[in-house]
């Protein structure tokens, strides 16, 4: 597999409520590809606010001691506004295989934000797997992407 993640660190990967199940099925998927994992919560699909686990999962991709980071709520949105907050943390909502292709290539993307209401798990299965296979193309995207810290 190719990729520009370094796949000897664990894989950050939080949710709140509505994310809980895609979340389950998504860590299902990373056992099954033998990734080493740390699970931020939420641990049940109790209502919880999006914030307490995005927070979380980007402060441990900004602390460089993890490979990307995969989070998931209802629309997506809630978790990358919040996870975008950090500095040296690009988090993309995608919903399907081409955007989240375009979020690594593109914009080095190293969150993945899932919208578990509006997508069917193997998409969302899709998307992970894409994800972690692209790489950055870097040249003129490298300039841009640079521009993105305030």
């Amino acid at each position: 597999m190719e990729t520009t993640f370094d796949l000897t660190k664990p894989v950050a990967i939080g949710s709140d409520h509505a994310g809980f199940e895609y979340k389950q099925y998504v860590i299902s998927f990373l056992e099954g590809k033998g990734f080493a994992f740390k699970d931020f919560g939420a641990h049940s699909s109790e209502s919880a606010d999006y914030p307490d686990f995005a927070h979380p999962v980007a402060a441990a991709i900004e602390s460089g001691d993890y490979a990307f980071g995969i989070l998931l709520c209802g629309s997506g949105n809630g978790v990358a506004i919040t996870a975008n907050k950090h500095q040296g943390v690009r988090a993309a909502l995608c919903w399907d295989k081409e955007i989240a292709e375009l979020a690594r290539k593109h914009n080095n993307a190293n969150i993945l934000c899932v919208p578990a209401r509006f997508i069917p798990e193997d998409v969302a299965e899709l998307m992970v797997e894409t994800f972690i296979a692209t790489g950055f193309e870097g040249g003129r995207h490298q300039n841009r992407v640079a521009k993105i810290s305030c």
